[in-house]
């Protein structure tokens, strides 16, 4: 990055953070602070190990040094300030989960647009949300677009706060399916056998919530689709399956079509094919369902996380709060783009044009010097595509 680029970036970041408000986490003072400034070369210089006490009143601070990234940490400590983690006398952490669009199955990087991948990334946080919701609970959520690649969810509730690594890394586990055993799943109950002097075992899948409501439901669907189709391509599907022949396909087949309440309450013994069925179905619900989360953020009490309102330095886009009702609506493309550089053009040197969806247009960029709407050019010049042209 040239440094007429890097001077450019930086007055307008202090710009943008003048007009901004922002709200610092809660418990400020007790957390470590981090920056990147805008330096020469190549190599990014984090700056830690600071407090509020060091860096003085947020908003004052970011005017002040308009840094690229700035960050705080989910760890509460006595002394935040302090030189070693060890010093700094840990109390606690907020529960962070972070999903990157860049490390996601079903994103081809080179292949996908920006805002495909943008799309994906908000899948899976809708399904992280679901377990942190619904399975776990969880109520006081703060959900980020990070400005980048994907999203922040910050998880405050008291009872996860004092977690260790150990812990939080058994929540891990549980988002990412990691270690699922369907067995688990299953409830089993004595029933006596009508006629019979042996009772038998009933075989029950959980469907109340969590992953066997998951599995269930996957699995009930598979059902109906067979359904729709005849008998011979119904069968074919189901010899797709490792350990179902002819003789279990059909027999799971017309299970579904005359025990279909049984397995609808999570009945799975009504035939030894159905039970099979199912089982297979735990590891597609895992690979399908899960929240792939970027795993050592989560387990780390002592992570710094962006600061929400603050500027992303490789976008020039602002990490956004997102409230839980407006998720769906939210289009970062949009919604992230600082209104302090929407309406007006500079000129820009691109050296990797291309199309540019934001601020819900799209453009087709080409290479070299030309006047583009600042937002565009901040975008291209923060991610090194462009170098900006004296006006």
């Amino acid at each position: 990055m040239e440094e007429r680029t890097r001077a450019y970036l930086r007055g307008r970041f202090r710009d943008y953070y003048r007009r901004a408000t922002i709200t610092p986490p809660p418990d400020a003072a007790a957390r470590e602070w981090g920056y990147i400034p805008w330096t020469e070369g190549p190599e990014t210089r984090m700056v830690r190990h600071r407090s509020l006490l060091d860096l003085g009143d947020v908003e004052s601070f970011l005017e002040r040094e308009r840094p690229r990234h700035v960050y705080f940490s989910a760890g509460r400590y006595d002394d935040p300030g302090a030189g070693s983690m060890g010093e700094k006398g840990w109390r606690d952490s907020d529960l962070i989960f972070d999903l990157d669009a860049d490390h996601l199955p079903g994103v081809t990087l080179g292949e996908d647009s920006y805002a495909e991948m943008l799309e994906t990334c908000k899948d899976a946080l809708v399904r992280l949300l679901d377990f942190l919701e619904d399975d776990f609970g969880f109520e006081d959520l703060q959900i980020v677009f990070s400005g980048g690649r994907g999203y922040h969810v910050h998880v405050r509730d008291e009872d996860v706060r004092h977690l260790d690594r150990e812990h939080r890394r058994e929540i891990v586990d549980y988002v990412r399916g990691i270690g699922l055993e369907y067995d688990e799943l299953i409830d089993r109950e004595t029933v006596a056998g009508l006629g019979r002097k042996t009772p038998t075992e009933r075989r029950r899948l959980e469907i109340e919530g969590g992953w066997g409501k998951r599995i269930h439901e996957r699995f009930v669907a598979f059902l109906d689709e067979l359904l729709e189709l005849d008998d011979e391509e119904a069968i074919d599907r189901l010899q797709a399956f490792e350990g179902i022949g002819e003789g279990k396909a059909t027999a799971a087949l017309n299970a579904a079509r005359t025990k279909r309440e049984e397995i609808e309450a999570g009945n799975v013994t009504v035939h030894t094919a159905v039970s099979q069925l199912a089982e297979r179905f735990a590891a597609r619900t895992v690979e399908a369902e899960n929240a792939p989360i970027d795993e050592p953020v989560t387990t780390d009490t002592n992570r710094l996380i962006r600061l929400p309102g603050s500027l992303h330095g490789g976008s020039a886009l602002a990490v956004r709060r997102i409230d839980r009702d407006a998720l769906a609506e939210f289009d970062p493309l949009v919604d992230a783009v600082p209104e302090t550089f929407v309406g007006h053009e500079i000129r820009v040197d691109v050296s990797r044009g291309g199309e540019v969806e934001l601020g819900g247009d799209t453009f087709t960029v080409s290479d070299g010097d030309q006047s583009l709407p600042e937002y565009v050019a901040m975008f291209l010049m923060a991610r090194g595509r462009a170098e900006k042209e004296k006006e």
